[in-house]
């Protein structure tokens, strides 16, 4: 397999959503690695010798393997895992766009599931879930000590089948139960619209496949009555997805043959430089930035990010940052810069491997420091509508440096901005969106407001709130 081909299959994810960057053999790995640990397989092999003789009950064969591998796995960083039939299938469907349940996305914090973000217009949207939620019960049961992989499988379900979700919000007391009916999630990848004065507005909430192309769509929409004064792109709660679309939404603002990204780890596969071309983002097949009207690539822009936006969200960002092509706004982004490649291990079955990490294109590493936006905004006019875990949060989180040592702690230089002290829900893009409202001031010359904290009343924290890791 050629080295360009193996850059254009490239996709980086979140959470439970991912997919395939690499289609390799375990024999490949083998074959350039090192030699096998002989004594150690060989104590592998009496530690399953002896409970397949000696445990209280039978045990499949395939279910000991299975574990062992999703212990190897899970003891390495958080985004390392086995993929079993069904993780596998989800994944596969997830990158397309289209798949049944309850619209979040979901990590792990301390044992509970923790919502990184409620998708657009489903079910978990409508009914108030938020990010930063900690889901402490699916139906009856709890979540406590419940992999990441069974939670998924108890809150897919048939459509129209309803489910009852217990979680944990900080700022609140006491729990809170949201019933919710499960519906088919149709991820609508790119939305637009203009606002007043002639400014653009195109919110990506995942990166799909055809992400880059319904993008090219949406901005020529934008300028089918001239160009746009300004455009701002919403990147918030954007988990990430493909990196191939992440290249050529980035193409888009940029100019040709620029780099975007590039990835550094041990093997030779892992080092490669991703590019504004289309061999790097349209995979061979038809250059759909052909034809992207003119003011795209001179146009003055804002990108909005917040905690929610990780990955390849982070890589559009980073990339238009470090080239000054837009100014990036909001709050500092979730850290994920490192890079899973998808190892088949049988037809239905797979690894996810994080195999290097990302680098933006002045070098800096995305990797559990996330991007700092050029100005901090609060998530509201009174402050912050939560506090969530970040990579540097997560146990095991690869470093931030090349070599992999350990670096010291230290904090970003952020004005983090106090809790609002409010529970008002509000969809991005609308007129209470605040960091949109000061996306516009900054395009139109105007100040740019600050969020100012209101009193707030004492209120006990919700187990697990101030819990670190996801």
């Amino acid at each position: 397999m050629s080295t360009r081909k193996i850059r254009s299959l490239g996709l980086v994810s979140v959470g439970v959503l991912a997919g395939v960057l690499l289609s390799l053999g375990l024999s490949a790995v083998a074959q350039r690695g090192s030699p096998l640990p002989l004594d150690e397989l060989r104590q592998f092999s009496s530690v399953f010798s002896a409970i397949k003789n000696n445990y209280v009950e039978p045990v499949a064969d395939k279910k000991l393997i299975s574990g062992a591998i999703s212990g190897m796995l899970s003891d390495l960083d958080p985004h390392s895992a086995y993929l079993d039939a069904d993780a596998f299938k989800e994944m596969q469907s997830a990158t397309q766009g289209e798949f049944g349940g309850l619209g979040i996305e979901v990590g792990t914090e301390d044992g509970m599931v923790k919502v990184i973000s409620p998708i657009e217009d489903t079910p978990a949207a409508r009914a108030g879930i938020r990010a930063g939620d900690v889901i402490t019960k699916i139906n009856d049961t709890s979540t406590k000590g419940l992999s990441l992989t069974d939670a998924v499988k108890m809150m897919r379900g048939p459509v129209k089948t309803p489910i009852t979700l217990t979680i944990s919000r900080q700022g609140q007391a006491q729990p809170i139960v949201i019933k919710i009916v499960r519906d088919t999630i149709r991820v609508r990848s790119v939305r637009s619209k203009m606002l007043p004065d002639n400014i653009g507005y195109i919110r990506i909430a995942q990166f799909q496949e055809k992400t880059g192309i319904d993008l090219v769509r949406h901005l020529k929409e934008l300028g089918e009555k001239g160009a746009p004064r300004g455009l701002i792109l919403d990147l918030r709660n954007d988990p990430g997805g493909l990196l191939t679309s992440a290249i050529g939404v980035s193409a888009a603002f940029l100019k040709p043959d620029t780099l975007v990204v590039s990835t550094d780890g041990r093997a030779p596969d892992a080092k490669q430089k991703y590019l504004s071309n289309p061999a790097d983002y349209a995979r061979g097949e038809r250059d759909y930035l052909v034809g992207l009207p003119a003011w795209v690539k001179t146009v003055p822009m804002v990108v909005l990010v917040n905690v929610g936006s990780a990955s390849a969200s982070e890589i559009v960002a980073g990339a238009l940052q470090d080239y000054k092509r837009a100014t990036v706004m909001g709050n500092r982004t979730f850290g994920k810069g490192s890079v899973q490649v998808i190892l088949p291990i049988s037809d239905t079955t797979a690894i996810k491997l994080t195999t290097s990490r990302y680098y933006t294109p002045k070098g800096r590493s995305i990797q559990a420091t996330g991007i700092m936006p050029d100005i901090v905004v609060a998530d509201t006019a009174e402050g912050d509508l939560f506090r969530m875990s970040r990579e540097a949060d997560l146990k095991r989180h690869l470093s931030n440096n090349r070599n992999g040592q350990p670096e010291p702690e230290k904090k970003p230089k952020e004005e983090e901005a106090p809790l609002a002290d409010t529970n008002k829900i509000f969809q991005f893009g609308t007129p209470e969106d605040f960091q949109l409202n000061q996306a516009v001031n900054f395009l139109e010359g105007k100040p740019i407001q600050k969020a100012v904290p209101r009193p707030k009343k004492a209120s006990a924290e919700p187990a697990g709130a101030a819990a670190k890791g996801k």
